[in-house]
């Protein structure tokens, strides 16, 4: 049902048609410059024709691993070598955490329950400038449930460089100011289907509008050329109880939020 629903958006931000089941986080203002090459920019490299998309499956007594990312990604070294690392460094927080808990149910005379971790990355969009992927995650770590997550970068072809989506946008708050009421107005149309009822303020977080911050943003585009759609993906607890599974919203690339776009990525982005 997780794979599905990311599978469903992915089609609406890629132009493939379909419709989804999750959503995505933000930032942005827009008087700054040129985007601010990450402290050790990646460097362009030359795509790899013959790339496949990689998965790796672990399974031993304390846990249960699986981790993939595509051909596209694959297909850049630079950024498969990002994905190599992240991969191994999950495994590794996973050896060390599942040995201490083991331990601790030993001492503690408790039932150890093997952890579950899952990384799955996909194409949101690929456009001349960038190559968008989005990640669904879930993760249990003995408690009464797992919980689902989401991930995403963005890979910059022009600056052979990776950067989160949020890293586009000048700031939090510019995004925030850009498309909060949208995206309040539709999780709250969506909580109404969900609840039978209309949504009514009160000193409930589950009532309150969530800050767009507080979830995981894509960049997607319908003709493959510009990115003309965001994607919010919105995990359990932010805009209601875990019983209520995660949203997902979609909004079009305004003026308004165009107007938070770093000058320097502007063309890449248009207005729907």
């Amino acid at each position: 049902m997780r794979t599905m629903a990311i599978l469903a958006l992915g089609a609406i931000l890629s132009g493939c048609g379909g419709a989804p089941e999750q959503p995505a986080t933000p930032a942005g203002d827009a008087n700054t410059v040129a985007p601010a090459p990450a402290a050790t920019p990646e460097p362009a490299s030359s795509p790899t024709p013959t790339a496949k998309p990689s998965k790796t499956a672990v399974k031993n007594d304390n846990y249960s691993f699986e981790y993939a990312y595509p051909a596209q990604a694959a297909a850049i070294p630079a950024l498969a070598k990002w994905f190599e690392g992240h991969r191994a460094a999950l495994i590794d927080e996973l050896d060390k955490d599942t040995a201490a808990f083991r331990k601790e149910a030993a001492d503690g005379d408790f039932e150890f329950r093997p952890y579950e971790s899952t990384h799955e990355w996909k194409v949101v969009t690929e456009t001349p400038r960038f190559l968008s992927l989005s990640a669904e995650t879930w993760v249990y770590t003995g408690g009464a449930h797992g919980s689902p997550g989401y991930d995403a970068l963005v890979w910059d072809k022009a600056a052979g460089q990776r950067l989160k989506p949020t890293d586009v946008f000048t700031s939090a708050d510019a995004i925030q100011r850009a498309i909060g009421a949208p995206f309040c107005a539709a999780i709250d149309k969506e909580r109404e289907k969900r609840r039978g009822a209309p949504v009514v303020r009160s000193d409930d977080s589950f009532d309150a509008c969530p800050k767009v911050a507080d979830t995981t943003l894509i960049l997607g585009s319908t003709d493959r050329q510009k990115i003309n759609r965001i994607g919010l993906l919105v995990g359990p607890y932010v805009a209601g109880p875990y019983a209520e599974g995660t949203y997902e919203v979609t909004l079009p690339v305004t003026d308004a939020l165009l107007t938070a776009v770093k000058p320097a990525y502007r063309d890449a982005f248009g207005v729907n």
